[in-house]
């Protein structure tokens, strides 16, 4: 579930509560409701051995109630204020054992160890830091519904696809704007993400390679796609390089776009649109271009 940017103001607007500025254009929309907290923790089903990152504590309000269900809590946040906010809430108490402050920018961090992770973030970073999530080892409405998107859907993207293949994805339930302060201008939603153990058997470089070229416009026909003088120049370097490790010669009139259209024809995806695709039909495509030498990473 996101903070979220709110409004213009500059690129920076701040709302006050509790005596401290929240620098709006940095995402900080502090959860309020108490039946909101309750729930997120609920739903995230804490055990009391459970070590959890948490991304963006705020002034505690979600930490303060995990402290008291769980072994340990990292609390990762980048505004010094609102560390020494949480630092006074579990001051004194017997809270403040199982409470470990990292100060910094989390996409910049090594991640320590954790088993769960409880976030709530900034819309800036929620994209790139589920990725990173995923690769170690909850949102405005709509980023939550893109993550959970089908194909032929209309926020089906690269986003849906990679996080459907590295996760099981639940759509939980939409918080109202009015539950946070500042209120943001937009709805946000509680998304539990469950990495898949173990992981798919999938090279994740050269799976995103492809199909971050599908979906650069994913209501062209992939055809049409592969056809981008860019996209030719990456796959054509790639495969020579291949054929070099492999001791392959390259005919003289040899043209990477027209065997890039017959992977496509062989496989029988030419005329297939990214839009609809599903993570099988990826999974054979790539399987199709690999096992004719052409990589994506």
């Amino acid at each position: 579930m996101p903070k979220a940017r709110a409004g213009k103001r500059s690129d920076r607007q701040e709302g006050r509560a509790g005596g401290i500025l929240f620098n709006t254009g940095a995402g900080q929309h502090i959860l309020k409701n108490p039946l909101v907290v309750n729930s997120i923790i609920e739903k995230a089903a804490l055990r009391r051995t459970d070590v959890v990152l948490e991304v963006g504590p705020g002034t505690g309000n979600l930490t303060v109630k995990m402290l008291e269900k769980v072994k340990k809590v990292i609390a990762c946040e980048i505004d010094p204020r609102l560390v020494g906010e949480l630092q006074k809430r579990v001051q004194g108490t017997c809270l403040a054992n199982k409470l470990e402050i990292k100060v910094g920018d989390i996409l910049k961090t090594d991640l320590p160890f954790f088993n769960a992770c409880v976030a709530n973030l900034p819309y800036q970073i929620s994209s790139p830091f589920v990725f990173k999530l995923l690769l170690h080892r909850p949102f405005f409405r709509e980023f939550a519904l893109r993550l959970v998107a089908k194909p032929g859907t209309k926020l089906y993207c690269r986003l849906s696809i990679n996080t459907q293949l590295l996760a099981r994805v639940d759509h939980l339930m939409k918080v109202g704007k009015n539950n946070f302060r500042p209120p943001p201008k937009v709805e946000s939603s509680v998304v539990r993400i469950e990495p898949k153990n173990p992981p798919p058997p999938i090279n994740f470089q050269e799976w995103d390679g492809l199909v971050r070229i599908a979906f650069v416009r994913k209501n062209k026909t992939l055809s049409a796609a592969f056809k981008s003088s860019a996209v030719e120049q990456l796959l054509d370097h790639n495969y020579r390089i291949h054929c070099s490790l492999h001791n392959t010669e390259i005919p003289e009139n040899f043209k990477i776009a027209e065997k890039i259209q017959t992977v496509l024809k062989d496989t029988g995806y030419s005329e297939k649109r990214a839009r609809s695709m599903d993570i099988d039909d990826f999974i054979r495509l790539l399987h199709g271009f690999n096992s004719e030498g052409i990589h994506f990473s």
